[in-house]
């Protein structure tokens, strides 16, 4: 049973740093959609708002995700401890 710990160590860093990436690239095709709402010249204001609301809040949140796991990424938890995630945010 202890060989499988490397490689479930290993599996687990590549779907961490993988998410790191895929989260990366959503927070990047999100700002590309609230330029192209921006730049659009024929939609009105409020309705720029009102489509870049969502988009805004999905940003949030995945801005949030991205941060947590560059923190667990950058500071592991111990074995038997908690991650320590709520130490470090200043939620607002």
């Amino acid at each position: 049973r202890a060989k499988l710990y490397p490689n479930m160590f290993e599996f687990c860093y590549y779907m961490f740093m993988n998410s790191i990436t895929h989260i990366q690239k959503a927070l990047k095709e999100l700002d590309d959609e609230v330029q192209v709402i921006l730049l659009n010249w024929d939609i009105p204001l409020n309705e720029k708002d009102n489509l870049m609301l969502p988009i805004l809040q999905q940003k949030r949140v995945l801005d949030q995700t991205l941060e947590d796991l560059i923190y667990l990424r950058d500071n592991p938890p111990k074995k038997n401890q908690a991650c320590g995630i709520s130490k470090y945010r200043d939620d607002k």
